[in-house]
Protein backbone atom coordinates (compact mmCIF):
# COMPACT_ATOMS: atom_id res chain seq x y z
CA UNK A 1 0.00 0.00 0.00
CA UNK A 2 1.42 3.24 -1.03
CA UNK A 3 1.12 6.46 1.07
CA UNK A 4 1.76 10.20 -0.37
CA UNK A 5 3.95 12.24 2.12
CA UNK A 6 1.85 14.80 3.78
CA UNK A 7 2.27 18.82 2.26
CA UNK A 8 4.93 19.81 5.03
CA UNK A 9 7.14 16.82 4.85
CA UNK A 10 9.67 17.87 2.75
CA UNK A 11 13.36 18.68 2.25
CA UNK A 12 13.62 20.30 5.83
CA UNK A 13 12.32 17.93 7.27
CA UNK A 14 8.80 17.65 9.59
CA UNK A 15 7.09 20.91 10.64
CA UNK A 16 5.88 19.36 14.11
CA UNK A 17 6.24 15.65 15.29
CA UNK A 18 4.75 13.99 18.31
CA UNK A 19 6.53 12.20 20.85
CA UNK A 20 5.15 9.60 23.30
CA UNK A 21 7.53 9.52 25.88
CA UNK A 22 9.67 12.59 27.85
CA UNK A 23 12.48 10.45 29.52
CA UNK A 24 16.30 10.63 28.87
CA UNK A 25 15.37 9.11 25.04
CA UNK A 26 11.98 10.98 24.49
CA UNK A 27 13.71 14.20 26.05
CA UNK A 28 16.77 13.77 23.86
CA UNK A 29 14.63 13.56 20.66
CA UNK A 30 12.35 16.88 22.14
CA UNK A 31 15.59 18.54 22.12
CA UNK A 32 17.09 17.75 18.84
CA UNK A 33 13.77 18.31 17.15
CA UNK A 34 13.09 21.51 18.86
CA UNK A 35 16.52 23.14 18.02
CA UNK A 36 16.16 22.30 14.02
CA UNK A 37 12.87 24.49 14.28
CA UNK A 38 10.28 21.43 14.92
CA UNK A 39 6.97 22.10 16.89
CA UNK A 40 6.93 18.92 19.37
CA UNK A 41 3.55 18.01 20.92
CA UNK A 42 4.49 15.78 23.94
CA UNK A 43 2.64 13.22 26.36
CA UNK A 44 4.22 11.43 29.45
CA UNK A 45 2.28 10.55 32.11
CA UNK A 46 4.92 11.41 34.59
CA UNK A 47 4.83 15.14 35.81
CA UNK A 48 8.17 15.76 35.96
CA UNK A 49 8.27 15.15 32.10
CA UNK A 50 8.26 18.93 31.35
CA UNK A 51 10.85 19.82 33.43
CA UNK A 52 13.17 16.42 32.66
CA UNK A 53 12.81 17.38 29.06
CA UNK A 54 13.90 20.99 29.92
CA UNK A 55 16.83 20.24 31.79
CA UNK A 56 17.62 18.13 28.36
CA UNK A 57 17.01 21.09 26.25
CA UNK A 58 18.84 23.27 28.22
CA UNK A 59 21.95 21.05 27.78
CA UNK A 60 21.11 20.56 23.77
CA UNK A 61 21.17 24.32 23.44
CA UNK A 62 24.31 24.72 25.09
CA UNK A 63 26.17 22.05 22.94
CA UNK A 64 24.64 23.38 19.33
CA UNK A 65 25.98 27.01 21.06
CA UNK A 66 29.35 25.27 20.38
CA UNK A 67 28.91 23.31 17.96
CA UNK A 68 28.44 25.11 15.02
CA UNK A 69 28.85 28.87 14.51
CA UNK A 70 25.70 28.94 12.19
CA UNK A 71 22.17 29.92 13.20
CA UNK A 72 19.94 27.60 13.55
CA UNK A 73 16.38 27.67 12.83
CA UNK A 74 13.94 29.42 15.27
CA UNK A 75 13.37 26.86 18.06
CA UNK A 76 9.96 24.60 17.89
CA UNK A 77 7.30 25.27 19.96
CA UNK A 78 6.64 22.38 23.14
CA UNK A 79 3.51 21.43 23.89
CA UNK A 80 2.44 18.58 26.65
CA UNK A 81 -0.57 16.74 25.83
CA UNK A 82 -2.67 15.03 27.97
CA UNK A 83 -2.97 11.54 25.21
CA UNK A 84 -1.46 9.78 23.17
CA UNK A 85 -4.29 10.32 20.25
CA UNK A 86 -3.59 14.33 20.74
CA UNK A 87 0.36 13.56 20.05
CA UNK A 88 -0.39 12.04 17.15
CA UNK A 89 -3.05 14.65 15.85
CA UNK A 90 -1.54 17.50 13.01
CA UNK A 91 1.95 15.77 12.98
CA UNK A 92 4.01 14.39 10.26
CA UNK A 93 5.94 11.60 12.55
CA UNK A 94 5.20 10.25 15.86
CA UNK A 95 8.37 9.21 18.07
CA UNK A 96 7.66 6.27 20.39
CA UNK A 97 10.03 6.25 23.55
CA UNK A 98 8.32 4.13 26.39
CA UNK A 99 10.17 1.85 28.49
CA UNK A 100 11.18 -1.33 26.94
CA UNK A 101 7.96 -3.07 27.91
CA UNK A 102 5.94 -4.48 24.72
CA UNK A 103 2.81 -4.86 25.69
CA UNK A 104 3.16 -0.53 26.74
CA UNK A 105 4.80 0.26 23.81
CA UNK A 106 2.03 -1.89 22.08
CA UNK A 107 -1.13 0.47 23.65
CA UNK A 108 0.57 3.54 22.89
CA UNK A 109 1.38 2.60 19.33
CA UNK A 110 -2.31 1.04 18.95
CA UNK A 111 -4.01 4.34 20.79
CA UNK A 112 -1.77 6.90 18.55
CA UNK A 113 -1.91 5.49 15.48
CA UNK A 114 -6.06 5.08 15.89
CA UNK A 115 -6.01 8.89 16.44
CA UNK A 116 -3.26 9.92 13.19
CA UNK A 117 -4.16 10.39 9.51
CA UNK A 118 -2.93 7.18 7.55
CA UNK A 119 0.06 9.64 6.29
CA UNK A 120 1.74 9.71 9.74
CA UNK A 121 4.90 8.02 9.87
CA UNK A 122 5.34 6.19 13.31
CA UNK A 123 8.87 5.27 14.77
CA UNK A 124 9.50 3.35 17.79
CA UNK A 125 12.65 4.18 19.71
CA UNK A 126 12.86 0.69 21.15
CA UNK A 127 16.83 -0.79 21.78
CA UNK A 128 15.49 -4.07 20.75
CA UNK A 129 12.13 -4.94 20.20
CA UNK A 130 11.26 -6.36 16.73
CA UNK A 131 8.90 -4.49 15.02
CA UNK A 132 7.27 -6.65 14.10
CA UNK A 133 5.58 -7.19 17.20
CA UNK A 134 5.31 -3.26 17.94
CA UNK A 135 3.24 -2.99 14.77
CA UNK A 136 0.35 -6.06 15.45
CA UNK A 137 -1.77 -3.48 17.20
CA UNK A 138 -1.20 -0.61 14.92
CA UNK A 139 -4.15 1.17 12.83
CA UNK A 140 -2.08 0.83 9.30
CA UNK A 141 0.64 -0.64 10.53
CA UNK A 142 2.26 -0.46 7.14
CA UNK A 143 3.67 2.88 8.53
CA UNK A 144 5.95 1.70 11.28
CA UNK A 145 9.71 1.46 11.81
CA UNK A 146 12.03 1.27 14.53
CA UNK A 147 14.47 4.33 14.55
CA UNK A 148 16.75 3.53 17.56
CA UNK A 149 18.66 6.54 18.55
CA UNK A 150 21.68 6.60 20.58
CA UNK A 151 22.04 8.99 24.27
CA UNK A 152 22.37 11.87 23.90
CA UNK A 153 19.86 12.12 21.18
CA UNK A 154 20.43 15.47 20.38
CA UNK A 155 24.13 15.10 19.60
CA UNK A 156 25.00 11.57 18.62
CA UNK A 157 23.87 10.96 14.75
CA UNK A 158 23.14 7.56 14.41
CA UNK A 159 19.38 6.25 14.05
CA UNK A 160 19.23 2.60 13.22
CA UNK A 161 16.14 2.34 11.09
CA UNK A 162 14.40 -1.77 10.74
CA UNK A 163 11.60 -2.26 9.51
CA UNK A 164 8.73 -5.34 10.59
CA UNK A 165 6.73 -7.41 8.33
CA UNK A 166 4.32 -4.97 7.41
CA UNK A 167 5.87 -2.21 6.95
CA UNK A 168 6.23 -0.70 3.43
CA UNK A 169 9.21 -0.34 1.80
CA UNK A 170 8.76 3.12 0.76
CA UNK A 171 8.67 4.07 5.18
CA UNK A 172 12.08 3.46 5.60
CA UNK A 173 12.96 5.82 3.25
CA UNK A 174 10.54 8.41 4.31
CA UNK A 175 11.91 8.13 7.97
CA UNK A 176 15.51 8.07 6.68
CA UNK A 177 14.73 11.40 4.97
CA UNK A 178 12.66 13.02 8.30
CA UNK A 179 15.72 11.80 10.52
CA UNK A 180 18.47 13.22 7.86
CA UNK A 181 17.07 16.72 7.50
CA UNK A 182 17.61 17.37 11.51
CA UNK A 183 21.02 16.13 11.18
CA UNK A 184 21.10 12.41 11.76
CA UNK A 185 23.14 9.60 10.31
CA UNK A 186 19.95 6.77 9.57
CA UNK A 187 20.96 3.32 8.79
CA UNK A 188 18.98 0.98 7.24
CA UNK A 189 18.94 -2.65 8.51
CA UNK A 190 18.91 -5.45 5.74
CA UNK A 191 16.89 -7.61 8.22
CA UNK A 192 14.60 -7.80 11.33
CA UNK A 193 16.94 -9.27 14.18
CA UNK A 194 16.81 -8.69 18.34
CA UNK A 195 18.92 -6.03 19.19
CA UNK A 196 19.43 -4.78 15.57
CA UNK A 197 23.64 -3.94 14.81
CA UNK A 198 24.48 -1.12 17.76
CA UNK A 199 22.92 -3.14 20.56
CA UNK A 200 24.02 -6.42 19.95
CA UNK A 201 27.98 -4.89 19.65
CA UNK A 202 27.65 -2.84 23.07
CA UNK A 203 25.50 -6.26 24.70
CA UNK A 204 28.73 -8.35 24.33
CA UNK A 205 31.18 -6.15 25.40
CA UNK A 206 28.92 -5.10 28.15
CA UNK A 207 28.50 -8.94 29.34
CA UNK A 208 32.05 -8.85 29.27
CA UNK A 209 32.18 -6.06 31.40
CA UNK A 210 30.58 -7.15 33.97
CA UNK A 211 32.55 -10.14 34.31
CA UNK A 212 35.77 -8.67 34.52
CA UNK A 213 34.30 -6.90 37.33
CA UNK A 214 32.67 -9.64 38.95
CA UNK A 215 35.38 -11.76 39.01
CA UNK A 216 37.69 -8.77 40.29
CA UNK A 217 39.73 -8.90 36.63
CA UNK A 218 38.93 -4.60 36.59
CA UNK A 219 37.38 -1.95 38.31
CA UNK A 220 34.29 -0.12 36.91
CA UNK A 221 36.65 2.69 36.11
CA UNK A 222 39.49 0.46 34.94
CA UNK A 223 37.08 -0.69 32.29
CA UNK A 224 36.24 2.36 31.01
CA UNK A 225 39.65 3.90 31.05
CA UNK A 226 40.69 1.29 28.32
CA UNK A 227 37.98 2.17 26.01
CA UNK A 228 38.31 6.12 26.65
CA UNK A 229 42.42 5.88 25.97
CA UNK A 230 42.65 3.19 23.69
CA UNK A 231 40.04 1.31 21.54
CA UNK A 232 37.20 4.28 21.96
CA UNK A 233 39.34 6.65 20.43
CA UNK A 234 39.51 4.41 16.96
CA UNK A 235 36.17 3.82 16.87
CA UNK A 236 34.73 7.46 16.62
CA UNK A 237 37.22 7.60 13.34
CA UNK A 238 36.98 3.81 12.18
CA UNK A 239 34.64 1.74 13.48
CA UNK A 240 35.09 -2.12 13.90
CA UNK A 241 36.52 -3.79 10.79
CA UNK A 242 38.74 -1.02 9.66
CA UNK A 243 40.52 -1.03 12.80
CA UNK A 244 41.05 -4.37 12.31
CA UNK A 245 42.19 -3.88 8.65
CA UNK A 246 44.70 -1.45 9.74
CA UNK A 247 45.83 -4.70 12.61
CA UNK A 248 46.62 -6.57 9.31
CA UNK A 249 49.43 -4.06 8.11
CA UNK A 250 49.63 -3.98 4.50
CA UNK A 251 48.45 -7.22 3.95
CA UNK A 252 45.21 -6.21 5.24
CA UNK A 253 42.45 -7.63 6.32
CA UNK A 254 43.26 -11.28 5.08
CA UNK A 255 46.25 -11.41 7.08
CA UNK A 256 44.90 -9.86 10.21
CA UNK A 257 42.07 -12.48 9.88
CA UNK A 258 44.45 -15.45 9.37
CA UNK A 259 46.68 -13.95 12.14
CA UNK A 260 44.35 -13.60 15.02
CA UNK A 261 41.58 -15.42 13.91
CA UNK A 262 42.59 -18.73 15.45
CA UNK A 263 42.21 -16.90 18.83
CA UNK A 264 38.61 -16.63 18.17
CA UNK A 265 38.61 -20.37 19.47
CA UNK A 266 40.16 -19.88 22.73
CA UNK A 267 38.19 -19.15 26.14
CA UNK A 268 39.06 -15.74 26.35
CA UNK A 269 35.65 -14.39 26.91
CA UNK A 270 32.23 -15.46 28.36
CA UNK A 271 30.50 -15.10 25.26
CA UNK A 272 27.11 -15.15 26.07
CA UNK A 273 27.12 -15.93 29.89
CA UNK A 274 26.27 -13.11 32.30
CA UNK A 275 27.05 -13.22 36.05
CA UNK A 276 24.59 -13.43 38.52
CA UNK A 277 22.93 -10.17 39.29
CA UNK A 278 23.30 -10.49 43.35
CA UNK A 279 22.25 -8.01 45.61
CA UNK A 280 26.31 -8.14 46.63
CA UNK A 281 27.66 -8.07 43.07
CA UNK A 282 24.74 -4.95 42.61
CA UNK A 283 26.21 -3.05 45.48
CA UNK A 284 29.60 -3.61 44.18
CA UNK A 285 29.38 -2.13 40.59
CA UNK A 286 27.26 0.75 42.18
CA UNK A 287 29.83 1.47 45.02
CA UNK A 288 32.65 1.35 41.93
CA UNK A 289 30.39 3.36 39.65
CA UNK A 290 29.81 6.23 42.54
CA UNK A 291 33.65 6.71 42.92
CA UNK A 292 34.29 6.93 39.74
CA UNK A 293 31.84 9.77 39.59
CA UNK A 294 33.83 11.35 42.16
CA UNK A 295 30.90 13.50 43.45
CA UNK A 296 29.84 14.85 39.89
CA UNK A 297 26.11 15.12 39.79
CA UNK A 298 24.53 13.87 36.56
CA UNK A 299 23.96 17.13 34.89
CA UNK A 300 27.66 17.94 35.60
CA UNK A 301 28.91 14.40 34.08
CA UNK A 302 26.10 15.10 31.29
CA UNK A 303 27.83 18.47 30.85
CA UNK A 304 31.25 17.09 30.34
CA UNK A 305 30.30 14.28 28.37
CA UNK A 306 28.52 17.30 25.89
CA UNK A 307 31.62 19.33 25.67
CA UNK A 308 33.91 16.17 25.26
CA UNK A 309 31.67 14.93 22.17
CA UNK A 310 31.38 18.40 20.41
CA UNK A 311 35.06 18.48 20.25
CA UNK A 312 35.06 14.84 18.90
CA UNK A 313 31.98 15.70 16.35
CA UNK A 314 34.24 19.07 14.93
CA UNK A 315 37.59 17.23 15.20
CA UNK A 316 35.63 14.66 12.93
CA UNK A 317 34.07 17.23 10.93
CA UNK A 318 37.30 19.17 10.05
CA UNK A 319 38.97 16.15 9.02
CA UNK A 320 36.17 14.87 6.97
CA UNK A 321 35.38 12.08 8.69
CA UNK A 322 32.89 10.01 10.47
CA UNK A 323 30.11 11.41 12.60
CA UNK A 324 31.65 15.16 11.23
CA UNK A 325 30.27 14.27 7.67
CA UNK A 326 27.07 14.15 9.13
CA UNK A 327 27.44 17.26 10.86
CA UNK A 328 29.03 19.09 7.68
CA UNK A 329 25.92 17.72 5.92
CA UNK A 330 23.53 19.16 9.02
CA UNK A 331 25.37 22.47 8.76
CA UNK A 332 24.95 23.03 5.33
CA UNK A 333 21.04 21.80 5.39
CA UNK A 334 21.50 25.07 8.10
CA UNK A 335 22.36 27.58 5.33
CA UNK A 336 19.01 27.21 3.68
CA UNK A 337 16.26 26.05 6.74
CA UNK A 338 17.88 29.45 8.11
CA UNK A 339 17.24 32.38 6.38
CA UNK A 340 19.05 35.47 5.42
CA UNK A 341 19.71 37.52 7.42
CA UNK A 342 17.34 40.86 7.04
CA UNK A 343 18.48 43.62 4.89
CA UNK A 344 18.86 46.15 8.15
CA UNK A 345 21.14 48.81 9.07
CA UNK A 346 22.64 50.18 12.47
CA UNK A 347 21.06 53.63 11.47
CA UNK A 348 18.80 53.05 8.51
CA UNK A 349 21.44 54.25 6.02
CA UNK A 350 24.42 53.03 7.07
CA UNK A 351 26.70 49.73 7.70
CA UNK A 352 25.02 46.46 8.16
CA UNK A 353 23.41 44.60 11.18
CA UNK A 354 23.77 41.10 10.36
CA UNK A 355 24.97 39.11 13.31
CA UNK A 356 25.25 39.01 16.96
CA UNK A 357 25.84 36.44 19.92
CA UNK A 358 26.75 35.63 23.27
CA UNK A 359 30.53 35.18 24.72
CA UNK A 360 30.53 31.37 25.58
CA UNK A 361 32.15 30.79 28.97
CA UNK A 362 34.57 28.67 27.35
CA UNK A 363 36.34 31.54 25.67
CA UNK A 364 37.42 32.83 28.33
CA UNK A 365 41.62 32.33 29.23
CA UNK A 366 43.81 32.57 32.13
CA UNK A 367 43.12 36.01 32.47
CA UNK A 368 39.36 36.39 32.85
CA UNK A 369 38.64 37.83 29.44
CA UNK A 370 37.88 36.29 25.63
CA UNK A 371 41.46 35.02 23.81
CA UNK A 372 42.74 36.82 21.14
CA UNK A 373 42.22 33.74 19.04
CA UNK A 374 38.62 34.07 19.72
CA UNK A 375 38.23 37.61 18.21
CA UNK A 376 39.06 36.26 14.73
CA UNK A 377 36.21 33.79 15.36
CA UNK A 378 33.82 36.31 15.74
CA UNK A 379 34.87 38.49 12.94
CA UNK A 380 34.73 35.21 10.80
CA UNK A 381 31.28 34.57 11.63
CA UNK A 382 30.19 37.96 10.65
CA UNK A 383 31.71 37.48 7.32
CA UNK A 384 29.62 34.40 6.96
CA UNK A 385 26.42 36.42 7.76
CA UNK A 386 27.38 38.41 5.08
CA UNK A 387 27.88 36.25 2.76
CA UNK A 388 24.57 34.09 3.50
CA UNK A 389 23.43 37.74 2.87
CA UNK A 390 24.21 37.75 -0.51
CA UNK A 391 23.32 34.14 -1.81
CA UNK A 392 26.23 32.11 -1.12
CA UNK A 393 24.21 29.74 0.11
CA UNK A 394 24.23 25.36 0.51
CA UNK A 395 23.39 25.30 -3.42
CA UNK A 396 26.23 27.85 -4.40
CA UNK A 397 28.76 26.22 -2.12
CA UNK A 398 27.68 23.02 -3.47
CA UNK A 399 28.18 23.42 -6.71
CA UNK A 400 32.16 24.38 -6.01
CA UNK A 401 31.84 28.13 -5.43
CA UNK A 402 32.28 30.70 -2.70
CA UNK A 403 34.50 33.62 -1.27
CA UNK A 404 37.73 32.55 0.87
CA UNK A 405 39.52 35.40 2.96
CA UNK A 406 42.85 35.83 2.13
CA UNK A 407 43.74 38.80 4.26
CA UNK A 408 42.75 39.97 7.38
CA UNK A 409 44.33 42.44 9.88
CA UNK A 410 42.56 42.67 13.18
CA UNK A 411 42.41 45.46 16.12
CA UNK A 412 41.71 44.31 19.36
CA UNK A 413 40.21 47.45 21.59
CA UNK A 414 38.49 46.35 24.35
CA UNK A 415 38.40 43.33 26.30
CA UNK A 416 35.45 40.78 26.31
CA UNK A 417 33.82 38.47 28.92
CA UNK A 418 31.27 35.62 29.07
CA UNK A 419 27.92 36.37 28.94
CA UNK A 420 28.56 39.31 26.98
CA UNK A 421 26.45 40.16 24.06
CA UNK A 422 28.11 41.47 21.03
CA UNK A 423 27.03 42.37 17.62
CA UNK A 424 28.77 43.09 13.86
CA UNK A 425 28.63 46.19 11.92
CA UNK A 426 29.02 45.37 8.45
CA UNK A 427 30.36 47.49 5.32
CA UNK A 428 31.98 46.51 1.89
CA UNK A 429 34.81 48.83 1.33
CA UNK A 430 35.28 47.64 -2.46
CA UNK A 431 34.45 44.93 -5.14
CA UNK A 432 34.79 43.40 -8.49
CA UNK A 433 34.24 40.07 -10.43
CA UNK A 434 36.56 38.06 -8.15
CA UNK A 435 37.41 40.03 -5.08
CA UNK A 436 35.18 41.04 -1.94
CA UNK A 437 36.71 44.17 0.65
CA UNK A 438 34.93 44.26 4.06
CA UNK A 439 35.02 46.12 7.42
CA UNK A 440 33.53 44.66 10.61
CA UNK A 441 33.14 47.04 13.64
CA UNK A 442 32.72 44.48 16.85
CA UNK A 443 30.38 46.52 19.68
CA UNK A 444 28.94 45.33 23.35
CA UNK A 445 25.14 45.31 23.05
CA UNK A 446 24.72 48.73 24.69
CA UNK A 447 27.75 50.59 24.39
CA UNK A 448 28.95 52.63 21.41
CA UNK A 449 33.14 52.59 21.89
CA UNK A 450 34.09 48.79 19.38
CA UNK A 451 35.83 46.16 20.95
CA UNK A 452 37.25 45.01 17.94
CA UNK A 453 37.69 45.95 13.98
CA UNK A 454 38.38 43.57 11.07
CA UNK A 455 39.52 44.35 8.17
CA UNK A 456 39.19 41.65 5.32
CA UNK A 457 39.93 40.84 1.51
CA UNK A 458 37.83 37.99 0.34
CA UNK A 459 38.78 35.97 -2.96
CA UNK A 460 35.86 34.33 -4.69
CA UNK A 461 37.29 30.38 -5.90
CA UNK A 462 35.87 27.54 -7.91
CA UNK A 463 37.05 24.82 -5.38
CA UNK A 464 36.97 22.33 -7.73
CA UNK A 465 39.12 23.67 -10.24
CA UNK A 466 41.47 25.34 -6.78
CA UNK A 467 41.87 28.77 -8.17
CA UNK A 468 40.38 31.93 -8.27
CA UNK A 469 36.78 32.86 -10.41
CA UNK A 470 34.65 35.19 -11.24
CA UNK A 471 31.98 35.05 -9.34
CA UNK A 472 28.45 33.99 -10.34
CA UNK A 473 26.36 36.44 -11.75
CA UNK A 474 23.19 36.67 -9.23
CA UNK A 475 25.70 37.19 -6.51
CA UNK A 476 27.54 39.82 -8.52
CA UNK A 477 24.67 41.84 -8.71
CA UNK A 478 23.69 41.42 -4.68
CA UNK A 479 27.65 42.79 -4.38
CA UNK A 480 27.44 45.18 -7.10
CA UNK A 481 23.85 46.85 -4.97
CA UNK A 482 25.53 46.67 -1.55
CA UNK A 483 29.07 47.80 -2.60
CA UNK A 484 27.25 50.95 -4.45
CA UNK A 485 25.35 51.46 -1.39
CA UNK A 486 28.27 51.55 0.94
CA UNK A 487 30.09 53.80 -1.29
CA UNK A 488 28.32 56.50 0.01
CA UNK A 489 29.38 55.60 3.73
CA UNK A 490 31.92 57.26 5.43
CA UNK A 491 35.11 55.27 5.04
CA UNK A 492 36.07 53.49 8.18
CA UNK A 493 38.95 55.50 10.38
CA UNK A 494 40.72 51.93 11.00
CA UNK A 495 40.61 50.66 7.28
CA UNK A 496 43.76 50.61 5.67
CA UNK A 497 45.84 50.91 8.99
CA UNK A 498 49.18 48.72 9.48
CA UNK A 499 51.12 47.96 12.67
CA UNK A 500 53.20 50.78 13.51
CA UNK A 501 55.48 52.03 16.85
Amino acid sequence: MSHAPPPSEGPLGPSSVGLLGGGVIGGGWAARFLLNGVDVKLYDPDPEASRHVGRLLDNARRAYAKLTALPLPREGSLTIVDSPEEAAVGVQLVQESAPERLELKQRLLAAASAAAGPEVLFSSSTSGLRPSLLQTEMEHPERFTVGHPFNPVYLLPLVELCAGERTAAETVGRAAALYRAVGMHPLALRHEIDGFIADRLLEALWREALWLVHDDVATVAEVDDVVRYGAGLRWAIMGTFLTYRLAGGEAGMRAFMEHFGPALALPWTKLVDVPELTLDFLDKVAHQSDAQAAGRSVAELERERDDALVAILQALRARGTGAGLTVAAWERGLLDVVPAPPAASLDGDGPLALYSREIPPDWIDYNGHVTESRYLDLLGEATDALLRYIGVDSSYVGAGRSYYTVETHISHLGQLYAGDRVHAATQVLGSDDKRLHLFHVITRLGEEAPVATGEHMLVHVDATAGRAAPVREEVRRRVEALAAAHAALPRPGRAGRRITL
